[in-house]
């Protein structure tokens, strides 16, 4: 295989079903995790009405996380020649879209992605694509979700094959994958490498009010060490609120939630302010029904979202 290519496809030489995707020479594999049978929830739609369609897909898996060493490409520009090889090979699009069609902020963190630094996603920039080819070895599936930085692409594969004794790469890099380390992490920690997201559960506000309460929290203590092992990460601390009031004043009192939040990290825990940002999405990301006090209460929270790496 020669240098300049980061994957190339041979077709005669894989088992039924697999697709090895040709990436351009400037694109590095970030991390791969592969397992021999397990299951994947891939959507088949946008979401709508509180809810992601998907389709169980189960089987031999492997997810990859690419980055493509440029700034100049769109998503399309990306998310076409991938397209394209499967369509070649055989596979049928079930499904694709792009941010806003796609259902924004909801749909992003309803997918099942690779945590930060291998796989980052701008929730305001983004395509997915699902796609099945069958044939006499069973029924494949892949995926791709396609995003970018100011600084570089990035593609998450997930790659779903009947269960096979001898399973060939998705793809194969010209630079090998970076590994994540395996020092202890708090559970905010984990859920962050591993989500990209998590609710700070400990944090009180006065009814009404956009000032958080006095005292420590254990939340905001994890989150400033997390932000000190990794200097150059970027998070959104987001507002949310239950659905009593209008949505022009909830997204207000959600945002300024969520600069009480970066003041407090500032000023108490140390963070740097470059390393933080504050929006408000009011009621209109629920996590539970705005009907009964429990989900009310559910829904008022604070959710730190890994956004970046400064490169």
């Amino acid at each position: 295989m020669t240098g300049s290519l980061a994957a190339l496809l041979l077709v005669a030489a894989l088992p039924a079903g697999a697709q090895t995707l040709q990436f351009p020479g400037n694109a590095s594999l970030r991390q791969e995790v592969t397992s021999p049978l397990d299951s994947y929830a891939m959507p088949v739609d946008i979401w709508t009405d509180g809810a992601l369609p998907t389709q169980v897909v189960e089987g031999e898996m492997t997810r990859q996380a690419w980055r493509i060493g440029t700034s100049s490409l769109t998503t399309l520009q990306v998310l076409r020649p991938l397209r394209e090889q499967l369509r070649n090979d055989g596979y049928d699009i079930l499904f694709e879209c792009q941010t806003e069609a796609c259902g924004g902020f909801d749909f992003r963190f309803g997918v099942e992605t690779l945590a930060p630094p291998a796989m980052q996603v701008d929730i305001g920039n983004y395509r997915f694509l699902a796609a099945s080819r069958e044939d006499e070895a069973g029924k494949a599936y892949v995926s791709l979700f396609i995003s970018r930085t100011a600084q570089a692409g990035f593609v998450q594969v997930t790659q779903v094959l009947p269960p096979t004794e001898d399973t060939p790469p998705l793809a194969e890099a010209t630079a090998p994958p970076v590994g994540q380390t395996q020092e202890d992490r708090s559970p905010l920690a984990s859920r962050l490498d591993v989500l990209g997201h998590a609710v700070l559960e400990d944090l009180t506000f006065d009814t009404g009010s956009s000032q958080l309460g006095q005292g420590n929290f254990a939340s905001l203590a994890a989150l400033a060490d997390y932000l000190a092992d990794h200097p150059n990460r970027r998070v959104a601390l987001v507002g949310h609120t239950d659905a009593e009031g209008s949505l022009d004043g909830n997204i207000a009192l959600s945002k300024r939630r969520a600069g009480s939040v970066l003041e407090r990290l500032v000023s108490d825990y140390g963070v740097s302010r470059r390393q933080l940002a504050a929006e408000g999405m009011g009621y209109l990301s629920p996590v539970a029904s705005n009907l009964t006090d429990a989900g009310r209460t559910a829904n008022r929270r604070v959710e730190v979202i890994i956004t970046s790496d400064v490169e």
